[in-house]
């Protein structure tokens, strides 16, 4: 690692962390996927050390540069530690759900994306999606997420900060799709980013086209699994960007709903984080036949005709 690039780039970093309410725990040397040189920096909440995450740069990087597509990088560097400031409070950061009903944790992320070594004219990262259900071992699918050159035009740099949540939510849509399957081993499994999750109109994501009842559903199943099962009943925050995105709504619209579902009995909300009330967690029986369609829906299907050898052909 050239020590004056990672120091330059350690003391920038260590000032946007800084104003977002992160610490710097630790700074390591890495390598991307064509061995090329990388700082890991693993940053927690200064208030309290207790989750971490892991943001992986290039060593070269420099977010006070121009991106790409013409925007500035340091505001959306700074935003990024924002989110990921009120993400860390979640009992466990790493762990989102579908709207199909899939509890489900994102890891191993290979960042920043290479170019695919196949002769595709795309950009590639990998990284690891597993089933958060309790299972032992648990389901998962290794991810290869390509993104077209056309679509990299849109995005400010290959890089974290500027990618990680328009592919967790492309991974979410193609789980959604049943386009994923969730096994105890396997080969990497497909994730295409292309400008069809993108509206150049405008200007912003577009994943999944959600009306009140769905969006409703979705914070249930949030709470409960991310809180209810897997946080011991600790709050969790509803009111992610991350979310809001993949829902296309905004975090707005997610805090009105949450305060009706308080309304209603089934949360206590405490500004934007919420917890289960026992009328939530007596619908365990709906999350988990939920989760069992969406898993069933993951599956490859066999035309059973065919199997035994009836075909016109």
């Amino acid at each position: 690692m050239t020590t004056n690039v990672a120091t330059s780039l350690a003391e920038a970093l260590g000032t946007a962390a800084s104003h977002a309410g992160l610490q710097i725990l630790s700074i390591e040397a890495g390598t991307d996927f064509h061995q090329k040189p990388t700082s890991r920096f693993r940053l927690a909440l200064a208030a309290n050390p207790q989750h971490s995450l892991l943001l992986e740069l290039s060593e070269a990087f420099d977010f006070h540069q121009i991106g790409s597509n013409g925007d500035a990088l340091l505001p959306a560097m700074t935003e990024h530690l924002r989110e990921a400031a009120s993400r860390l409070r979640n009992p466990r950061p790493d762990a989102y759900v579908t709207v199909a009903g899939l509890p489900i944790s994102m890891s191993n992320f290979a960042w920043p994306f290479h170019r695919s070594t196949s002769g595709a004219d795309t950009y590639i990262v990998h990284g690891l999606t597993t089933l958060e259900d309790g299972s032992v071992p648990p389901l998962h699918a290794k991810i290869s997420a390509s993104m077209t050159v056309t679509f990299a035009e849109i995005v400010a740099a290959p890089e974290q900060p500027y990618a990680e949540t328009f592919i967790y939510n492309a991974i979410r849509k193609t789980l959604d799709y049943g386009q994923l399957e969730l096994v105890k081993s396997g080969n990497r499994q497909p994730v295409p980013v292309t400008t069809r999750y993108y509206s150049r109109w405008q200007n912003k994501f577009f994943f999944t086209d959600t009306d009140d009842a769905t969006r409703t559903e979705f914070l249930k199943s949030k709470i409960y699994w991310l809180s209810g099962v897997l946080g011991a009943s600790q709050p969790v925050w509803i009111a992610d960007p991350r979310d809001a995105q993949y829902l296309n709504t905004t975090p707005e619209e997610l805090r009105a709903m949450t305060a009706a579902l308080e309304r209603e009995g089934y949360v206590t909300l405490a500004a934007d984080y919420a917890a289960p009330t026992a009328r939530l967690l007596d619908l365990a029986d709906d999350f988990h036949a939920k989760m069992d369609a969406a898993l069933l829906a993951t599956k490859p299907a066999f035309n059973e005709e065919m199997r035994h050898g009836h075909t016109n052909m």
